[in-house]
């Protein structure tokens, strides 16, 4: 099939022909099938590559033949790996399920070069391998076959391609190492004791056993999840423990004296002065802090949750959660059952003058949370469930735990 380059693409290879694999010649060419592509074996092909070790992974090759006039032309290069080598079914990254990429077995990356040589991140490769295979972290083979492959393209001006052709496979020997394909949720700490929730020390989430947040804007271990938590609350000196996991006291923290200290099995609660505090923990560093409250927040009497689920009506109370004795509550939760795409917003009263929309939230694997901020965006729910839904009025945290 042949198709005539447009004004528009010739002025493009025109412009950038000196970035083409061949020299400029001056011609009106007629665009023709590449039938040939040949991708040059890389010098490591002999031994083992490290991906752990590699900077970049040098791959060259030569210009398909788009013009009979062999005329230089501007085509974009894509590298496609395999670990298999068969390249039937290519691995969609912006899949909903994990079963569309069933039987995927190649990937092209998200790199792509205008000449005829290119560098490819040994990152990039590890991932891609991981992508396919889905590996467990510790049971990675010593070394797989990395099959690749480049493909061809020439795109018009509105970006589509065509006259696509791919190169020859080159088979390589490489060392993989395990890629965290998502970053790690923060870890969960809780509050328990006289001063949090119902003040009984049981493991009910969060009538009893009530998560930390969060820190806003913390930069969290993408690996192990570790960093900062918080929450700002009022205390009315009955006394309070932090626990790693409901029915896990191995993992606390209580008070020594006057220190605070973890995993002391003998550690008395952690007894303040009543008023407001904010509690952080730091997990990755192992510290914990306990800081008076600058500032009075606002009581409100009730708090209601609004949304796609109730027509947007302003009846649906959410309960308050600390309702232990002397108890000033500022968290407030509610169980929810929500279709994907649902949006919801909270809000003090039904003249929404006060209410808490949201800056995107994070995905978690569980739910969601975020910070919501006065008259924000909808917060929208990308999975239906059932959902226990947590607001703290001074923070603008929410998090929706899925059940």
């Amino acid at each position: 099939m042949k198709k005539i380059l447009s004004n528009t693409m010739l002025l493009v290879a025109g412009v950038l022909s000196l970035a083409s694999c061949n020299e400029d010649r001056d011609s009106n060419p007629t665009l023709i099938q590449p039938t040939e592509f040949v991708l040059n074996t890389p010098t490591v092909v002999n031994g083992t590559l490290d991906l752990a070790l590699t900077n970049g992974l040098d791959l060259t090759w030569s210009q398909p033949k788009y013009t009979a006039e062999n005329a230089p032309v501007i085509a974009t290069y894509y590298v496609q790996v395999s670990s298999t080598g068969s390249f039937n079914k290519e691995f969609n990254t912006n899949a909903k399920d994990d079963a569309e990429n069933a039987g995927a077995d190649f990937i092209t990356l998200d790199e792509t070069s205008t000449v005829c040589s290119t560098s490819v991140a040994g990152a990039a490769l590890a991932k891609a391998l991981q992508q396919l295979n889905n590996w467990e972290d510790g049971a990675l083979p010593a070394t797989v076959d990395l099959n690749i492959r480049l493909k061809s393209a020439v795109l018009d001006a509105g970006f589509n391609s065509y006259n696509d052709i791919v190169s020859n496979v080159v088979k390589l020997t490489v060392a993989p190492y395990y890629f965290e394909l998502k970053d790690a949720d923060p870890v969960s700490w809780y509050l328990i004791g006289g001063d949090i929730a119902d003040g009984k020390w049981t493991d009910d989430i969060p009538t009893s056993l009530f998560p930390l947040q969060p820190q806003k804007d913390y930069e969290f271990d993408k690996k192990t999840g570790d960093g900062e938590l918080v929450w700002t609350g009022y205390v009315a000196g009955n006394g309070f423990k932090l626990k790693k996991a409901p029915g896990d006291w191995d993992h606390q923290w209580g008070m020594n004296g006057s220190d605070f200290v973890e995993n002391d099995g003998g550690s008395g609660n952690i007894t303040l002065a009543a008023g407001y505090y904010t509690v952080t923990l730091n997990t990755g560093k192992h510290e914990l802090k306990v800081e008076p409250y600058e500032g009075t927040p606002s009581v409100y009497p009730e708090m209601l949750i609004s949304g796609s689920f109730n027509g947007w009506g302003t009846d649906t109370k959410m309960n308050p959660v600390h309702v232990f004795d002397g108890a000033v509550n500022h968290d407030w939760y509610i169980e929810l059952t929500l279709a994907a795409g649902d949006e919801v917003k909270f809000l003090t009263d039904s003249s929404w003058s006060t209410n808490w929309g949201s800056v995107p939230a994070r995905i978690l694997a569980d739910g969601l949370y975020g910070y919501g901020e006065s008259n924000g965006a909808n917060i929208s729910v990308s999975e239906a469930g059932t959902y226990i839904i947590i607001l703290n009025d001074i923070t603008g945290y929410y998090r929706f735990i899925k059940k």
